[in-house]
């Protein structure tokens, strides 16, 4: 062949080109001999399967928009889950928090999936409170039947308002027009199972199913799967338990240092981040229940994971404090007394179950999540907490929480816990080491702060730092004092505003100094100060949210419509971060 013929450079580029070629590609009356026909013949088959192929993977996914709410990080991580599932299944994801999105960019969509935990007493999460509030508005806008959505609620049936959020949300699409493709399923805590059957279910529906794209196999991790996490956590050692709070404080607070040396990267953490730690159960708490339930502890029980003995089920399994609605099916209970826990119940006549009937109406023991209070800058290969042990009374008798009190006194020093690190996405401090901070924490509170400080002092960060801290009497309740005072001398806290609830004739609170400090509240917020908040969520935090918006229509002369879109606006910056439980 020669390669100054035009002709048959121009049918070979036209073979190459054709989506649909003839066969043979070469023609008999090409200038070529079998032998070169054939060897053509082959390699155009060849270029056409691989254009073909790439064709078929570059093939758009029909669009799906998956959104979440999420405060402790569970519903943002099936939300990630479902990105990566979708893709399989022929869909190309968008992915969001709830807040990220108005309610009028909804009508535009044909395929939404949201996870929606429930926070507090039955409110969205602080990164869907926005997009709840305007899709429940009066003049939330009519939705098209053409948008086909299905909602998964994360939540704990302790609680009375069980899924609210979730289920308000799946109930209003439905109102304002929306086409419910799958049912809303609510998550208990253990919620692995009840999410991937949701999961499944939603893809399956017809208008899913229907509208399904192309699929694309599953993306290789760019990363090694985690070696440790909350299905596998890591054994770390104990090295410090010590008592923070003083004798006569009306708390136990503890100082919580443990080893992280050999959890590799899995197990770096930045300040902001959590401490997932796996309990286990007192020991004298499983023998009064088993006495409760005239067992013995040496029966053989089926759990979901499989065979046990009772008494090791009950120690590290199972929780042995909360009445779910599963408790009263299998141990044929109509109704508990209000705030009955286990072992009320078990004291009961008429309640008598075999050892199987007792596991199935107990949840599965849950890791408790808790605020690092310690930069990795400062102390490398080790994790510091701040934890509060759960002391009450009930029914006539001593309480206590399973978590706090394990770490608190149960793990003695030396010994081993299970944790993982859940890593946030939405409460870090800002990369600008000159913004300023105003972090306000009273009690445990402190924890994330003394991480922030701890991390700004290894930076060198040249930001102002004002804390905001406080309890109920300085004397007992001054949590790192001496640490907190030294960063005063520093230099490194440029303002440190204390409030002592139980030391005056009336209490002060920390939303008391906020609103005594407004002026130079606004001051720094007008200089671009960030603001953080860790602590109690049902009073503190909504306390504190309270003032902050007073500080705004005191000092900058907005009404409350201009305050709350002030506050709005701090949130979508991230200039206003919370960390609350």
């Amino acid at each position: 062949m020669s390669a100054e013929d035009p002709k048959i450079l121009e049918k070979l580029a036209a073979a190459m080109a054709s989506a649909q070629p003839k066969e043979p590609l070469i023609p008999d009356s090409a200038p070529f001999d079998p032998e070169q026909r054939l060897w053509l013949n082959g390699l155009l088959s060849g270029l056409h399967a691989v254009a073909n192929a790439g064709a078929a993977e570059a093939a758009p996914g029909t669009a799906l928009t998956v959104l979440y709410g999420s405060q402790s990080g569970n519903a943002e991580a099936l939300s990630k889950d479902l990105r990566k599932y979708a893709k399989t299944q022929g869909f190309e994801p968008e992915v969001a928090a709830l807040d990220e999105i108005s309610v009028a960019d909804l009508p535009a969509m044909n395929h939404l999936l949201i996870v929606a935990a429930t926070f507090g007493e039955g409110e969205p999460t602080d990164n869907a409170a926005k997009f709840h509030a305007g899709l429940m508005a009066a003049d939330a806008p009519a939705l098209p039947a053409t948008l086909n959505f299905s909602v998964c609620g994360l939540g704990d049936t302790s609680y009375a308002e069980f899924n609210k959020a979730a289920r308000d949300i799946d109930a209003r699409l439905e109102a304002l027009g929306a086409t419910r493709a799958a049912p809303l399923v609510t998550c208990d805590v253990d919620f692995d199972d009840e999410y991937a059957a949701w999961r499944d279910a939603a893809f399956e529906s017809a208008p899913f199913k229907s509208a399904a794209g192309a699929a694309m196999a599953p993306e290789p991790s760019a990363e090694p799967a985690a070696a440790f996490d909350k299905n596998h956590p890591f054994m770390a050692t104990l090295m410090v338990a010590d008592r923070l709070s003083g004798a006569g404080s009306a708390k136990a607070v503890n100082h919580i240092e443990l080893s992280l040396a050999g959890g590799g990267v899995d197990l770096d953490y930045a300040v902001g981040d959590a401490l997932g730690v796996w309990p286990v159960n007192d020991a004298a708490e499983v023998t009064a229940i088993l006495a409760a339930a005239g067992l013995s502890g040496r029966e053989a029980v089926t759990l979901k994971t499989g065979p046990a003995q009772l008494r090791a089920a009950l120690i590290s399994r199972l929780d042995l404090t909360t009445v779910a609605p599963k408790t009263l099916e299998a141990w044929g209970l109509d109704a508990a007394p209000e705030g009955a826990q286990v072992i009320d119940l078990l004291a009961m006549p008429d309640v008598a179950p075999d050892a199987q009937t007792l596991v199935d109406g107990l949840r599965p023991l849950q890791p408790r999540l808790y605020s690092i209070s310690s930069s990795p800058k400062a102390h490398p290969g080790a994790v510091h907490l701040t934890v509060g042990e759960v002391r009450y009374a009930l029914n006539g008798s001593d309480r206590k929480g399973v978590a706090s009190t394990f770490l608190g006194g149960r793990l003695a020093e030396g010994a081993t816990g299970g944790v993982y690190v859940q890593r946030s996405a939405h409460f870090h401090l800002p990369a600008d080491d000159d913004q300023p901070l105003i972090m306000i924490g009273p009690g445990t509170g402190i924890a994330p702060f003394r991480a922030f400080l701890e991390e700004r002092a290894a930076r060198g960060a040249s930001g102002r730092n004002w804390l905001f801290f406080g309890d109920q009497h300085a004397a007992t309740d001054y949590l790192y004092q001496d640490q907190i005072e030294h960063w005063g001398t520093t230099g490194l806290l440029t303002r440190t505003s204390l409030a002592w609830s139980r030391d005056g004739a009336e209490k002060v609170y920390v939303q008391t100094r906020l609103k005594e400090a407004a002026a130079e509240i606004w001051s720094w917020l007008q200089d671009g100060a960030a603001i953080y908040v860790c602590g109690d969520a049902s009073r503190m935090a909504a306390d504190v949210d309270q003032a902050l918006r007073e500080v705004a229509m005191a000092e900058g002369g907005l009404d409350a419509a201009g305050a709350d879109a002030f506050m709005d606006d701090l949130t979508a910056t991230h200039r206003y971060q919370r960390d609350v439980y």
